[in-house]
């Protein structure tokens, strides 16, 4: 019976067109409130996925999902991506093809790589050498709140609360509204930034008006790294990664740390606790 219904879906899939899947796959996820980036990233697996399974002649089938993942990590794509392309192909199966059957393998366990993390005095040097005022806030923001790129750009001027001293971040990742520290530190600059702007306008806004481009930010802190000398690969993701590592260090609780990050997960949060840990920091080489 199985074997009639996977026949019966490559007929489907040959006079099926791939854009009509994607649409649908589209639409589903749409509708139940996934953010946007993880569309894009379900229908940019999907379509690689179909490509793979026309040029192969496969069927839709646990076999060919099983394949395909072998087929990623002998590509060398690190075990987050393929778990990526599981949750969208799964998606797909269930969602849309509306298999009954459970998709159970084994899956790539998780790489837990050490964030990369910029000292204090780098973090200095990086703030001193930004002229541009909107810039520095920029940059500044994004290690002295914890924010991620896509927050910090997001943010708009009613968000910035500086009786308070409270950053609102409406909408983060998994679509969640939390409140991180404002750096007391930024108070006059900000103060000044804000001055005659509209609330609903975004803080950021690009030269022709507008949210400023992620790839813009990105670039702002890669000139910056060039300009002091920093060769770790550090990316504006290490500004947050900063954040928590540095008030660990300062002995707030992990559990603080968790809520002004937004992590679901403590496990998450717990990972910093592997970069601050002062007693191995302190013990010296005897060599």
């Amino acid at each position: 019976m199985f074997a009639i219904i996977v026949v019966n879906l490559i007929l489907l899939f040959m006079f099926y067109n791939v854009e009509d899947y994607l649409e649908k796959v589209k639409r589903f996820l749409v509708l139940w409130n996934y953010s946007r980036k993880t569309v894009d990233n379900y229908l940019s697996c999907l379509r690689k996925f179909f490509e793979y399974v026309i040029d192969k002649d496969l069927d839709f089938s646990k076999e060919t999902l099983e394949e395909y993942c072998i087929y990623l990590l002998e590509k060398d794509y690190a075990p987050q991506t393929v778990h990526l392309y599981i949750n969208a192909i799964s998606f797909f199966y269930k969602q849309i093809l509306e298999f009954k059957f459970k998709v159970k393998f084994s899956v790539p366990k998780r790489s837990r790589k050490l964030p990369v993390v910029l000292s204090r005095e780098e973090i200095r040097k990086i703030l001193l050498n930004i002229v541009n005022v909107k810039y520095y806030l920029i940059v500044a923001l994004a290690y002295g709140a914890g924010l991620r790129v896509s927050e910090v750009l997001s943010l708009k001027v009613l968000d910035i609360d500086l009786v308070e001293k409270v950053v609102f971040v409406r909408q983060g990742k998994g679509r969640k509204d939390r409140i991180t520290v404002f750096p007391e530190m930024l108070f006059d600059k900000m103060s000044k930034y804000l001055l005659g702007r509209d609330a609903e306008e975004f803080l950021f806004l690009s030269n022709r008006g507008g949210k400023l481009t992620t790839r813009s930010a990105q670039k702002i802190f890669e000139n910056v790294l060039r300009k002091v000398g920093i060769k770790k690969k550090a990316t504006f993701h290490s500004l947050r990664h900063s954040f928590a590592t540095h008030l660990l260090e300062n002995g707030v609780d992990v559990r603080y740390v968790q809520e002004l990050l937004g992590h679901g997960n403590i496990r998450t949060t717990q990972l910093y606790t592997k970069v601050t840990d002062l007693g191995l920091k302190n013990i010296h080489s005897p060599l």
